[in-house]
């Protein structure tokens, strides 16, 4: 089997990940509990940033976990992850969240989260993340969103330390 750089295979900026919504994972009322899905959205943001940077990651946190829509039990629920900003030594991951009815054909955005992660090396220190070159005007807009949003975080810890 031929050996590929992934670079030349895979976009490394982003990542789609698609997972079926079993029984196991209903709340109360009979949809998708919500802390599956944050569960999933942590493990996808780790998966895209790992991937980007090319080493462990750590969650530092989550900005936004928005809940538009139910997920029923049955869907197959895609996330859409791509890596919105990079700094020094952490990264934004932004995810959509796309539910498909599988028998009725549709579609529904459920979910949208944005996620801090912070490169580490071997000793769990934080290191050096790729610069992130934002090339296509979507990510360019998406990378100026990302700047605006840690300029706030930034603002809020500001306020309440």
């Amino acid at each position: 089997m031929e050996e590929n750089n992934m670079e030349n295979i895979f976009d490394i900026k982003s990542l789609t990940m698609s997972i079926l919504m079993t029984p196991s994972m209903a709340n109360f009322r009979g949809r998708v509990h919500g802390g599956d899905i944050m569960k999933l959205l942590d493990q996808v943001a780790y998966a895209c940033a790992s991937r980007y940077c090319g080493q462990y990651v750590v969650t530092l946190s989550a900005d936004r976990i928005s809940f538009e829509n139910p997920i029923e039990v049955g869907s197959l629920v895609t996330f859409l992850a791509s890596v919105n900003y990079t700094g020094k030594t952490s990264l934004e991951v932004g995810i959509k969240v796309i539910a498909e009815d599988i028998h009725k054909r549709t579609v529904l955005h459920t979910n949208s989260a944005f996620f801090t992660m912070v490169c580490v090396d071997k000793n769990g220190k934080p290191t050096q993340v790729p610069p992130l070159e934002p090339k296509t005007e979507v990510e360019k807009r998406r990378f100026e969103k990302a700047l605006k949003r840690k300029e706030m975080r930034i603002e809020l810890l500001k306020k309440y330390r």
